[in-house]
C-alpha cells in the first residue's frame, strides 16, 4: 500500500490486514485458499472494485483459485507476476534468486512463473549469460517475525540475512526477488550483503509499476475506483498491534478497526 500511495495518492483505499492468521507462510495451501476467499468476500461486501492480493504466499497459493471463483467481478490481482517480469527483463546472466516464506518457496510459484515467462522476456545481455535462466530459492522463515518485532537493524537480523543469502551469493545470483511484503524494510541491508552487481527487486514496487499498463488495457477498472483520498484500515486482531506495525511500514500513523470475518 505504501507504494500505491506514492503513485496514486488520490485513490480511495481499504486495507485489510488478516493479523489473526499471519504469517500465511506457515499455513497449508488449502488453508490459505480458504482465508483468501474469506478476505475477498469481506472486501466485496465493502464495495471494493479492485482487490490486490498483496501477500506473496497468498498470491502463490490462492490467486488463481479466487480469480476462477469471481471471474473478474471484482478485478483481483496479485504481486507475483510483475516481479517475475521485471526480474526476467533485468537479469544480466540469467541467475535469478528468490527469497520468501516457507509457504511461498514451497509452492514453487516463482520458479514456475519465471520459467513460464522466460522464453518471451529473457534476453541474454552478455555472451557469458546462461542460455536458459537458473532459479535459486531460499526460504527465510525468521525474517517476518524479526521485522514485526522491530528488529530491522538488529545484529541477529543481519546475521540471519547473511546465513540465508549465502547460498545465493555463492550461486552468483545477479537478480534477487524479495518475495515477501516484509522484506523491503530490509532491502538496504540485503543490497549491501548481495553487492552492487546484484539487482534487488521488490515485489510490491513491481506490482505498482505494472498497474499502469493494466489500467491502459482496462480503463473501465480505473474509472470505477473512487478518488476522494480516503484510507480505511481493518484488522482481524489487535488494533493496537496493527497500528504500531502498520505505522512503521507506511511511515505515517494509522488508525485500525477490528473486524470479524
Amino acid at each position: 500500500m505504501k507504494e500505491y500511495l506514492k503513485k496514486y495518492p488520490k485513490y480511495d483505499y481499504m486495507y485489510l490486514g488478516d493479523q489473526a492468521n499471519t504469517p500465511y507462510g506457515s499455513h497449508s495451501a488449502d488453508r490459505v485458499n480458504k482465508l483468501v476467499v474469506q478476505n475477498i468476500e469481506f472486501l466485496i461486501k465493502k464495495g471494493c472494485k479492485l482487490i490486490i492480493v498483496a501477500c506473496n504466499t497468498a498470491s502463490a497459493d490462492a490467486l488463481r483459485h479466487v480469480q476462477s471463483i469471481y471471474k473478474g467481478k471484482p478485478t483481483i490481482l496479485g504481486v507475483l507476476v510483475p516481479a517475475v517480469e521485471e526480474a526476467l527483463q533485468k537479469t544480466r546472466f540469467g541467475n535469478i534468486g528468490v527469497i520468501g516464506t516457507r509457504g511461498t518457496i514451497g509452492s514453487n510459484a516463482y520458479e514456475r512463473e519465471l520459467n513460464k515467462y522466460a522464453p518471451d522476456l529473457y534476453k541474454p545481455k552478455d555472451k557469458r549469460a546462461n542460455k536458459q535462466i537458473k532459479v535459486y530459492q531460499q526460504a527465510c522463515p525468521l525474517l517476518v517475525p524479526f521485522v514485526e518485532e522491530g528488529m530491522i537493524k538488529h545484529t541477529v537480523t543481519r546475521m540471519m540475512l547473511k546465513k540465508y543469502l549465502r547460498k545465493l551469493k555463492h550461486a552468483h545470483v545477479d537478480t534477487l526477488i524479495l518475495g515477501c511484503t516484509h522484506y523491503p524494510l530490509l532491502q538496504k541491508e540485503i543490497e549491501r550483503i548481495m553487492g552492487k552487481n546484484c539487482k534487488v527487486i521488490s515485489s510490491a514496487k513491481s506490482a505498482v509499476d505494472a498497474i499502469d499498463s493494466y489500467f491502459k488495457r482496462h480503463p473501465d477498472v480505473e474509472k470505477s475506483i473512487s478518488k476522494k483520498g480516503e484510507h480505511i484500515f481493518y484488522t482481524t486482531d489487535s488494533p493496537e498491534r496493527f497500528e504500531d506495525l502498520g505505522s512503521r511500514f507506511l511511515g505515517v500513523r494509522i488508525k485500525g478497526e477490528k473486524v470479524e470475518i
